[in-house]
């Protein structure tokens, strides 16, 4: 098995390569492709699939991640969705339960910084002075309801404990706080939604 990750950014393929070995594990290949951000994801996402699909080997399959940015889950997944099944590509949405897929299409709501905040365990182990007990402050509760943009909020913490006071460097942040991580204790539901996905193609 082999997957191939279309991220819209720097900081998502820092943070998959240390999550997808503990959520697959080490049989399972794996490469990242990263645009430009997401609005060029978007605009050349057709294109990618469409090239994919002359060739793509029978045990490959594709896993396009993107940031929902409060624009709406059902919206943005549909867009995905249609974008793939244009290209004659089999989604797991589509494909049902069972049924044989080419592609799954994930979203961290609203962004990649609420998986971080749903395990405030490694948030903590990367930045010791974050206090403890951050996930149980109503604001901080579910990571993908956090109000604001959880980027600015992750800025927010880590500024207030004495990190980062000139700016957030996502892709840095995202290194060191995936390394901490365990898969299986993470409270934001689109994490699990996109760990029980990528751990039901390594079974």
């Amino acid at each position: 098995m082999h997957i191939e990750f279309l991220v819209e950014e720097p900081s998502a393929e820092a943070a998959l390569h240390n999550l997808v070995p503990k959520i697959v594990g080490l049989q399972v290949s794996y490469h990242i492709h990263v645009f430009q951000g997401k609005k060029d994801l978007l605009n050349n996402l057709a294109n990618r699939l469409r090239g994919y699909r002359s060739w793509l080997p029978a045990d490959w399959r594709i896993v396009v991640l993107v940031d929902e940015d409060r624009e709406g889950c059902l919206k943005l997944k549909k867009q995905l969705e249609e974008i793939a099944g244009k290209d004659g590509l089999v989604t797991r949405s589509a494909a049902g339960p069972g049924g044989a897929f080419k592609v799954i299409n994930r979203l961290a709501v609203e962004e990649l910084e609420a998986w971080f905040f749903g395990d405030v365990t490694a948030l903590r182990a990367a930045y010791p002075r974050v206090p403890r007990g951050l996930d149980r402050r109503m604001r901080y509760r579910n990571p993908d309801a956090i109000q604001g943009g959880t980027w600015q909020a992750l800025e927010r913490v880590l500024r207030s404990a004495g990190y980062y006071k000139g700016g957030l460097p996502k892709k840095e942040a995202a290194h060191r706080i995936s390394e901490f991580m365990e898969p299986g204790r993470n409270t934001s539901k689109s994490f699990q939604v996109f760990r029980d996905a990528l751990q039901e193609l390594a079974n």
